[in-house]
């Protein structure tokens, strides 16, 4: 049994010690050599020695815990403190300040994007002293900041100056540079898988993050997306309010006029609140005014009520909207509609030249209500076309799979799949060989203008490929609706736009079946270098007998030879056989009157007549082509 002056024992009792005490590291090597200085044999020695290893790795395990512990205590302090801060300056000097606390840096920083710029810029630094650095700006994919905010991925690294992974460029360069730093890491903010800023930390010295390190940045940075969103959320709200607060200002500062907005408001509320619809309100605001209200909606067109006289309208429209209140135009008038910046139409006002301002406040009161009304119908109708956009995505993808179920789901969303409809499928004119994120957000501004276009219909309207494909209730000829769904479109997206349209069809295979000849129409449209149009199978001529699912060779036929035909039938004369014994002969009219038994004079006779009835381009070389066809189509169909 060792001896307890010189046995392990009290060692080991004095390194329990030291554990629980949380002792420096230096410390337990102390031990040892106290134990050596009084002499212990080896083997003794030897049990201390291999004891204080196995303390210092509890040690270090504890440390790493006591570590992990402050870490995630400090994280939930900052989550605590960005919940309760609600100015977004707070915010951001918060979140930087936390991260170069956590990290133990120099400094800490935080850029975020200028979309109107197209690059990021320094938001807010903590531990910066160089000028140049704070007001430094970096474009997508420069330095380190720049790599993080296209891929959306952390980076660090040790010493910038030297690292060849990021695209160096001389002014980021020099503000690092001016700083006087060399370890930067950057993680992404993160919302929606969008990245909206970048959060920094960096020394002046060389320095190699640890994981550990990385994703406790991370985990701020995910903390700090949301307060910043909730930041910026509260202060636009708090804007909003401002605004409402001065215009209430406003209304006190006459209280008659005041009591009378009031009732009206009440009024005007009331009317929304019970579903009244846009004429309603119109009614009731005339009712108020003693004049004729007129509503129109944002490309012009009547909601409720009428205009005489539009001239220099859209003048007076676009003049209230920069005012931000009502404005005369003649004898009239006119306020904006907005909604923020949004433009959903404007009010009309007649019969009331002079308006006071308790009437003016009120008109314009009433374009606010107008307002939200329009937007609550938007939001309506806008839930009801994603709903309706699932519909029709299973219906053009897999048709034949659940007929009667795509029918009833149609008809608990109010489309009846049993009618006949027409298929256009659209795309921005532009829209060949693009890609990317233009490509996709054209496609989007599309989508967005053909749910207002349908708006108020029991139309659908959804993205599917690389198209948007709507579904209109059959109204009528398909080359006539899809000529004017591309000019309609082209006004509400900002951009022309091609459209294909389908033959009328009815139930879920027809109707994907129309889609699919859509979808022909409109790539010969692309082909053609008619991009910008709109056009159906039929109207493309011999092309849409190829395109056409339901090869409509009489329809072509008709369309083609319609006047040979019928001045033949009438007066007895061979004008179509004529006309292919010409085209058989390759143009030659001797050969054509041999093969007619005529005179040459009475084939160039009969040629006459056939141009005045079919034109004088019936033998370009384009037109030939399709009488040609149309004549071989008709001789194969008497055969």
């Amino acid at each position: 049994m060792n001896d307890p002056q010189t046995g392990a024992a009290p060692a080991l009792r004095q390194l329990l010690d030291l554990l629980g005490s949380g002792a420096a590291t230096e410390d337990f090597a102390e031990v040892l050599a106290d134990a050596r200085r009084r002499g212990a044999p080896a083997a003794v020695l030897q049990e201390i020695d291999d004891a204080t290893w196995q303390a210092l790795r509890v040690h270090r395990t504890l440390r790493q815990h006591r570590r992990r512990e402050a870490e995630l205590t400090a994280l939930f302090d900052t989550a605590g403190d960005l919940a309760a801060s609600r100015d977004l300056d707070t915010v951001l000097q918060a979140i930087v300040r936390r991260a170069r606390l956590l990290l133990g840096t120099d400094t800490a920083y935080l850029t975020l994007p200028d979309e109107a710029a197209g690059d990021t810029y320094m938001r807010v630094t903590d531990g910066s002293v160089s000028v140049l650095f704070q007001t430094l700006r970096l474009s997508l994919g420069d330095g380190l900041g720049g790599l993080v905010a296209q891929t959306a991925r952390p980076y660090a690294t040790p010493d910038y100056r030297t690292d060849d992974r990021f695209h160096h460029t001389g002014t980021i360069d020099a503000g690092v540079l001016d700083e006087g730093l060399v370890a930067i890491i950057g993680v992404p903010l993160l919302l929606g898988g969008q990245v909206i800023g970048v959060l920094f930390a960096a020394d002046r010295s060389p320095r190699a993050f640890s994981p550990d390190e990385v994703a406790l940045l991370c985990s701020l940075a995910a903390h700090a997306a949301i307060a910043l969103d909730t930041a910026k959320s509260l202060a636009d709200t708090r804007a909003a309010l401002a605004e409402l607060g001065a215009a209430n200002e406003l209304v006190r500062a006459h209280s008659a006029a005041v009591q009378r907005a009031e009732q009206a408001h009440d009024r005007l509320t009331d009317l929304v609140l019970r579903g009244a619809e846009v004429p309603d309100v119109a009614a009731a605001v005339a009712a108020l005014l003693d004049g004729e209200i007129a509503v129109l909606d944002a490309e012009g067109e009547p909601l409720a009520g009428r205009v005489a006289s539009a001239a220099g309208l859209a003048e007076a429209i676009a003049a209230s909207r920069a005012e931000g209140r009502s404005v005369r135009h003649g004898g009239l008038w006119v306020c904006a509609v907005l909604a923020g910046q949004d433009a959903l139409g404007a009010m009309v006002l007649r019969g009331r030249p002079g308006l006071d301002d308790a009437d003016r406040r009120l008109f314009e009161r009433a374009g606010v209500v107008t307002a939200l009304l329009l937007l609550l119908r938007r939001s309506v109708a806008e839930t009801e076309n994603r709903v309706r956009g699932e519909l029709l995505t299973d219906l053009l993808t897999a048709p034949d799979r659940d007929p009667a179920g795509l029918t009833a789901r149609g008809r608990r969303l109010g489309v009846d799949l049993g009618r006949p409809h027409l298929v256009l499928v659209a795309e921005p004119a532009g829209a060949a060989g693009a890609t990317g994120s233009a490509a996709t957000t054209d496609r989007g501004r599309l989508a967005g203008a053909a749910g207002r276009y349908l708006f108020g219909s029991r139309g659908i309207a959804a993205e599917h490929g690389e198209a948007v494909v709507l579904l209109v209730p059959d109204g009528g000829d398909p080359e006539e609706t899809a000529r004017q769904a591309a000019e309609r479109l082209a006004r509400l997206a900002g951009f022309p736009v091609t459209v294909g349209a389908g033959r009328p069809a009815a139930g879920p295979p027809a109707i994907a079946a129309s889609y699919a000849e859509g979808l022909r129409c409109l790539r010969a449209l692309r082909v053609l270098g008619r991009a910008g149009e709109g056009a159906s199978a039929r109207a493309l001529g011999f092309l849409g007998v190829l395109l056409g699912d339901g090869h409509d060779v009489d329809g072509f036929v008709g369309a083609t030879l319609g006047p040979l035909l019928d001045y033949d039938a009438r007066r007895g004369t061979e004008l179509v056989r004529t006309l292919r014994a010409y085209f058989d002969c390759g143009g030659s009219l001797t050969r054509a009157k041999d093969e007619l038994h005529v005179h040459v004079n009475t084939v160039v006779q009969r040629l006459d007549r056939v141009e005045a009835l079919l034109g004088r381009d019936w033998n370009v070389p384009e037109r030939s082509l399709e009488l040609q066809l149309a004549l071989r189509l008709q001789l194969l169909a008497e055969a």
